[in-house]
């Protein structure tokens, strides 16, 4: 069996991609044809797969019709020895976005904002014009906005690649017109509302300029009030300066062999992502937020439903996934997830959760872009994404138990 999963995130800038995973025979199934019950020895010993292969720190939450395991391996300091827990906070990247489209969807049931008027409705001084009147809220937040993305021109040595740029920003505050205009100032990447959609970080900034102007409150404040309390979530919030409150693990970027070793990047100011990435959470927090979220508790099942309509989008490494409002689809051999997945500077994490609400996922690791190029510049396979491949398919689907060619050290 295999399953496609969403997640590639050492070679993704700052959003999504895909890969397969493989899957061992096929696991013991319940009457309702799901996956039976949680394999911990399993599930620790392709955790512990991953960080042999090179991980410094892996860290997840696994949830199965209300059973619980969580588990973690590595070290969370590469130079103290402080080893991860499964508990600690974790930048979780574009996870944010589903959390920003949430919020989104409160509006629309609120009657302040529709998802197919135009965004030059609301923002005329950031998207004025054809282009204003072209694109709707719904674009933006299915990505199909033709709006590219901003982040390789507020970085431009990403393109070399070089950690200048990432240096150089550590403590820049940004604002969120100034990368808005950067995203609108380069060629467009389709026409708006084609058939498949480019994936942007571009239009959930826009999306947080949007809350600010109908809510009269700045986005940050509207989701955290409306979204993550609401959700009961007590480890999750937008960081307010650079540093991470709470435990946390360092955060290693490689950026495709550009730094080596890898450098920390835990401390940083994360206005270059704001609504679009910026999020703090934990496994547990993110696991709770999806299930509430697909049990329509946080929006009306008629968004709900808004949110699952997804079109073709093109990922950042090329691929094609399925995107909703917010949301990633992800069929697989023992069911349909939802969730996102995320990346920042040395962190990666991904969260999905069965359309039944009865099986979830939530993995973190503090090592991003970890795949070395080869000649003519494409990044080559590493036996940490074999090794992720293992845990993902053990921790969704009780198949791929950890084999030792998959979890052979990496360095």
């Amino acid at each position: 069996m295999k399953i496609r999963l969403l997640i590639c995130a050492s070679v993704a800038v700052l959003g999504v991609c895909a890969t397969t995973v493989a899957a061992a025979a096929p696991a013991p199934r319940g009457t309702d044809g799901a996956p039976a019950g949680l394999d911990r020895a399993a599930l620790k010993s392709a955790l512990d797969g991953v960080h042999r292969a090179g991980v410094p720190g892996v860290y997840a939450e696994v949830r199965d019709a209300g059973r619980t395991w969580s588990g973690a391996s590595g070290v969370a300091d590469v130079t103290t020895g402080r080893p991860v827990t499964p508990d600690m906070r974790q930048r979780v990247g574009s996870i944010t976005k589903t959390f920003t489209a949430v919020a989104v969807m409160q509006q629309v049931e609120q009657g302040r904002i529709s998802l197919d008027a135009p965004i030059g409705d609301y923002l005329p001084q950031l998207v004025p014009g054809e282009r204003g009147r072209k694109i709707t809220v719904r674009m933006l937040l299915n990505n199909t906005s033709g709006i590219p993305d901003y982040v390789r021109y507020a970085f431009p040595s990403l393109q070399t690649p070089s950690s200048e740029s990432l240096d150089d920003n550590r403590f820049r505050r940004f604002r969120p017109a100034e990368l808005i205009e950067l995203g609108l100032g380069a060629p467009p990447t389709g026409e708006p509302g084609g058939p498949t959609g480019v994936y942007s970080n571009t239009n959930y900034l826009l999306l947080g300029q949007l809350l600010e102007q109908v809510t009269g409150t700045p986005a940050e404040e509207y989701i955290t009030r409306n979204v993550i309390t609401r959700a009961g979530l007590r480890h999750t919030e937008f960081p307010t300066g650079p540093r991470i409150k709470g435990p946390h693990s360092r955060m290693y970027e490689a950026l495709w062999g550009g730094i080596d070793p890898a450098r920390d990047y835990s401390v940083y100011d994360m206005s270059w992502t704001g609504t679009g990435a910026a999020l703090v959470s934990t496994m547990d927090d993110l696991n709770r937020f999806y299930a509430k979220l697909l049990d329509g508790r946080i929006v009306s099942r008629s968004s709900l439903a808004e949110m699952q309509r997804t079109v073709p989008v093109i990922a950042l490494d090329g691929s094609t996934i399925q995107y909703g409002l917010g949301l990633h689809k992800v069929d697989t051999g023992c069911g349909t997830f939802w969730g996102h997945n995320g990346t920042v500077w040395g962190a990666g994490t991904i969260s999905l959760t069965r359309e039944d609400g009865k099986r979830q996922m939530s993995v973190a690791v503090n090592l991003q872009r970890w795949n070395t190029p080869d000649s003519s510049g494409t990044p080559q396979p590493h036996p940490i994404d074999a090794a992720l491949e293992t845990l993902y398919g053990q921790a969704m689907c009780d198949t791929g138990a950890a084999r030792p060619e998959t979890a052979s050290p990496g360095h």
